[in-house]
Formats: C-alpha cells, sequence, structure tokens
C-alpha cells in the first residue's frame, strides 16, 4: 500500500502534483459556479465568494486548478468555518490568524478530475480580484503572463514554490496598477461579481 499524503514529503508530493499548463476549458467557469453553491450551503455567512487564478482569464493557459477565493466578515470567522469547509471535502493546507488555506482533488493517485483551491480570508483581503480584472481587460499583459508561466513551467515543474516566486514581481507589479485604476471597484457586497468583465451565468 502506498504512502498516505500527509506521510509524503514536500518533495513527493511536487512528484505526484507537478505543474501542469493546459489551454483554458469552458468548463473550468462551470466547475466554478457548481462549487460556489456547494460553498454558499455550507457557509451561508460569508461575505463575498469569487472565480480567482488563471482559470478566470479565458485567453490564456492556466494550471487545472480552480482557485475560489471566499471573503468573510471578520478574523474571528476564519477558523469558526473551518469546520464546515472540510465537511465540504476540503483538506486544511495552511492557517494564520488571518488566512486559511484548503484544496480538493489531492489524491494518493494525483489529482482528481476536479481539483480547488480555496482562499479564505477577511472582508477586503482580495488583491487577486484586481489582477484578475486587468488581465482580461488587458489581453496584452496577459499574454506575457502565459509567457512567463511556460518560461518557469519545465523548469520547475517538480518546485511548486519557485514557480510561483518566479512569477510573483510581474503579479506584484500590475496589481498595484490595477489597484490604482479599480481603486473604487469592490465594495461590501454579497456573492456577486458586480465588475466581472467576463458573462456572468443568470443566477449569479
Amino acid at each position: 500500500m502506498g504512502k498516505k499524503l500527509t506521510e509524503m514529503t514536500l518533495e513527493e508530493l511536487w512528484r505526484l502534483f507537478p505543474i501542469c499548463l493546459t489551454e483554458h476549458k469552458p468548463y473550468w467557469r462551470e466547475w466554478y459556479f457548481e462549487e460556489e453553491d456547494v460553498l454558499k450551503t455550507a457557509l451561508p455567512q460569508v461575505e463575498k465568494i469569487s472565480h480567482i487564478g488563471s482559470t478566470a482569464v479565458a485567453s490564456i493557459w492556466a494550471k487545472p486548478i480552480v482557485d475560489i477565493l471566499v471573503e468573510v466578515a471578520k478574523a474571528d470567522d476564519l477558523l469558526c468555518y473551518k469546520n464546515s469547509i472540510e465537511h465540504s471535502g476540503y483538506v486544511c493546507m495552511s492557517q494564520s490568524s488571518d488566512r486559511v488555506s484548503f484544496n480538493k482533488g489531492y489524491t494518493e493517485n494525483g489529482f482528481a478530475e476536479r481539483v480547488f483551491h480555496l482562499h479564505v480570508r477577511v472582508l477586503g483581503d482580495h488583491d487577486e480580484l484586481y489582477f484578475r480584472d486587468y488581465l482580461i481587460a488587458h489581453p496584452d499583459t496577459a499574454k506575457q503572463y502565459e509567457k512567463i508561466k511556460f518560461q518557469l513551467w519545465k523548469k520547475y515543474e517538480y518546485n511548486r514554490d519557485r514557480y510561483t516566486n518566479g512569477k510573483t514581481e510581474f503579479v506584484e507589479k500590475y496589481t498595484e496598477i490595477a489597484k490604482r485604476i479599480y481603486a473604487e471597484r469592490y465594495g461590501r457586497f454579497r456573492f456577486e461579481e458586480k465588475y466581472s468583465l467576463q458573462p456572468q451565468r443568470n443566477s449569479v
């Protein structure tokens, strides 16, 4: 019998779950909406749920992992909701006083068909929304980002930390630009992607 995920070293986990990029899949958006419904049921009091990361940008390749941001009203809520999230099939990967992260779809045999990363934070801790919107509105910049990811992919296929660190400077630069442009974009509203630059399904 093979090792459990909790028994594996970081290097073994990186080998089992390598970096892999693929062209955009329209069904990622539907996966997000279906998972959003799961989270709304499990966490009825959260402030906002958003689709973030490269799978939310239709013009570029991405890791086939849907990133979801959940914003809660106050820091005390972060751990209050932990059990409900875990009962929805997620595994807690890290936690601090102001952020908790989870994943779903990692198995001892590799990735499941659907894989999610869930980022739970206090309302307003959402820089990823600005970066996402900027890439959607600026396809040339999105392609620059894609190029960087392609360069890092094969070099750090089995080192997720270095892959992520290699993108940091670019992400931070355009996030700051986006925050100046979209300074008043995100306020206190519930479950509504009011300013999304892509079509929403009718029920949202």
